[in-house]
This record gives C-alpha cells, structure tokens and sequence, in this order.
C-alpha cells in the first residue's frame, strides 16, 4: 500500500479537527466550515499548495492565456488616464494567484511608460505557498511590488482594484426554508462520523424573503464587507475596481456550493483541505453594497462581451500574425474558449463589473446603460 500523499495527510488532519470541533461545541455553519477548508492558517486548502492548471484542480483565465492579464493592463493604463493620471497609483490585485495576470498586466503596461512608472503594486494574499510563488514570478518586473494580507493595509491613495475569481472563494452562508421559515445551514457528524448537512433548530427572524420549502439561500458577509470598503475607498480617495467571476446577475436562490479536485466536482464536505470550495456570486447583491457608499457600479456584462469590448479579438489577430501556425491556433482556442458562451466556455457564465468613482467616465468596456445605480 503506498503512503498517503502530503495532501492526504493534511486532509486526513484538519477533517479530524473538524470533527473534534463538532463534537466539542456541536454543529457548525457552512460559512465556518468553508473558512476552515479554505483558510485554515496550517491545512486550508489555499495556504501550502499551486491549485491552478492542468496539472491542479481548476484552471482560470489569466493560465488560460496571455491576452487576458494584457488586455487587463491596458484597462487599467485608460482607467488612471480618465483619473487624471496620478502619481502614484496602487494598483492592487485580489488574491492574484501564481501572479500570472499581474504580470502579463505589467509587461503590457509598458507601452504607456508613464503609468507604469506611476505605479505602486500592492497584492493581497493569505496564502504564503502563492505568495512564493507570486514573489518568484515578479521579483525582475521592474516595478515596486509589495504584498497584504487585506485591503485595509494598501495605504491612502487613488487605487486601481482588480478581483478575478476573488469572490467565489469567499465564504458564505447558507439559509434553507424549512416549514415556512428560515433556518441557516449547519454541518454536524452522522452516526458514521461522517460530515453531513443539516440545519439549524432556531429559525432565522430577520429574513422576510418569502420562497418556497426547500428553497436554499445564500449571503456572502465576506464579500459584502469588501464591496462596502471598497466603494467607500473609491468614493474618498478615487480610482475604479474590477471584479470578474462567475455567478448570475440577478439574485436568486439555490445551492451553489462545489468543490473541485483535479478539474472533477466531488463533495464539498468529504475532503475539506483537499479540495476547491465555491459559490457563484450574487452580482447583484455585491452591487447593492458597493452602491450603497455611493459608488458607481456598471455591469455585470457577460465576460465575453467585455473582453471583446476591450479588444481581444484584435489582440489576438495581432499574436496570430506573429506566430508559427501552431501557436496561432493556440490563440485562437483560447480566445474562445475566454468569450465563448457554449458549453465548457467561459463567456457567458462568468461576468465583469466594475465599481468607481462617480466622478470617472464609465470604465472601458462598460457603455452608460450598464450602470447598475
């Protein structure tokens, strides 16, 4: 019998710490739950390990290719332009990954030497495995690139924000309907000492949504608070934010809840550290809050249409030219693959929006009449 891989035994260790918690304290929430798998500071799933691409358990857009961190870059070179072109500007990224996009985005940059030159590069990253990784990919970049655990330590100044696939990876809590009221999900232990989903046994008073029985719930605190400083950020000190990820547009319920280990859906609950825990965002709702601090808010739009919006079709004509056969081919599958709609595609189901100051014009690829508020 072979021995359990590292990651086997880091799973192995935080289920039974799970488990201990349970049966310490009872049932836990899923927003606990998810935060443990996750964020656990020792065995959650983001802090000791490279989950992106063919050979992790998902691949996002920036791995996919090239084009969509430069196409980001040149957005935000026109967004400090339409700011005034201050000097300097943060430009902050949101749980960044390997620093694909990021770098991709600054080597794009360089066509516009004035706002590179302008800029201070701030990431925002939990984990110490990513940041490594982060630090290695950008240690020659040419620009000053320092590193935060939260938005909060990114210091005053007019900011340029960019979130891809931040939001998913939040937790969330979950609200099932249960004989006409509101109970919040839980995870407790069955008689196996397995993990399985419950519910509370007091309702929730303070949610007046009607729905039907059964009908799931779901409200991302996380993300909420980050809308809210985000735009109340915005609004004081200038700039505009980019989130893309995928979710729907208008609030709706359902269980959005999956999990992912090497590109398969498996169950969020067998596993925890071991496996991608996320949920589609409420795009929607996470308007509502930036709207709130008086921010501006555009979108959502399909991923595809804004990409298309901001000029990957002839950036990836240009790429073609230059390329040998095989190559072109692989820019053209990727594009795609980022704007396609099909099925396997990304560019209907994941959407941009943007979040600004109301005194900027709308950000490119946003039109008027996609202004959310």
């Amino acid at each position: 019998m072979e021995p359990p891989s590292a990651g086997n035994l880091d799973m192995i260790e935080l289920l039974d710490e799970i488990r201990a918690m349970i049966t310490e304290r009872g049932p836990i929430t899923v927003e606990q739950f998810m935060q443990l798998a996750l964020a656990h500071p020792d065995l959650g799933y983001y802090m000791n390990r490279d989950p992106f691409g063919a050979t992790g358990d998902f691949t996002t857009a920036p791995e996919i290719s090239q084009m969509f961190g430069e196409l980001i870059g040149l957005w935000a070179a026109e967004v400090w332009s339409s700011m005034g072109s201050p000097d300097p500007v943060r430009l902050v990224e949101l749980g960044p990954g390997r620093g694909t996009l990021i770098s991709d985005a600054l080597r794009a940059a360089r066509i516009v030497p004035a706002f590179r030159n302008a800029l201070d590069v701030r990431l925002i990253e939990s984990s110490p495995a990513l940041a490594t990784m982060q630090h290695e990919l950008l240690v020659d970049c040419g620009v000053a690139v320092s590193w935060a655990q939260t938005l909060k330590e990114v210091p005053n100044g007019p900011a340029i924000v960019i979130g891809n696939e931040f939001l998913d990876a939040l937790p969330v809590r979950q609200f099932v309907r249960v004989s006409g009221q509101w109970r919040e999900r839980t995870v407790r232990l069955n008689n196996d000492g397995a993990l399985v989903f419950d519910v509370a046994g007091r309702p929730e008073p303070y949610i007046r949504a009607a729905a039907a029985n059964g009908e799931v719930l779901e409200v991302s605190p996380s993300g909420h608070r980050l809308m809210f400083e985000l735009g109340a950020r915005l609004v004081k000190q200038g700039g505009a934010a980019l989130i893309i990820d995928y979710g729907h547009a208008v609030t709706r319920y359902g269980d959005t809840l999956q999990a992912l280990r090497a590109h398969r859906y498996v169950d969020p609950l067998a596993a925890p550290g071991d496996c991608d825990l996320t949920t589609h965002v409420d795009f929607a709702a996470m308007a509502r809050s930036a709207t709130a601090t008086g921010a501006a808010v555009y979108g959502p739009v399909d991923q595809g249409d804004f990409l298309r919006a901001i000029g990957i079709d002839l950036r990836t004509k240009a790429l073609a030219e230059r390329a040998s056969p095989d190559r072109a081919e692989e820019f053209e599958r990727a594009r795609a693959r980022l704007v396609g709609k099909g099925q396997g595609e990304m560019g209907a189901l994941f959407k941009a929006m943007a979040v600004a100051d109301r005194r900027l014009r709308p950000p490119p690829g946003f039109q008027p009449n996609t202004k959310s508020a």
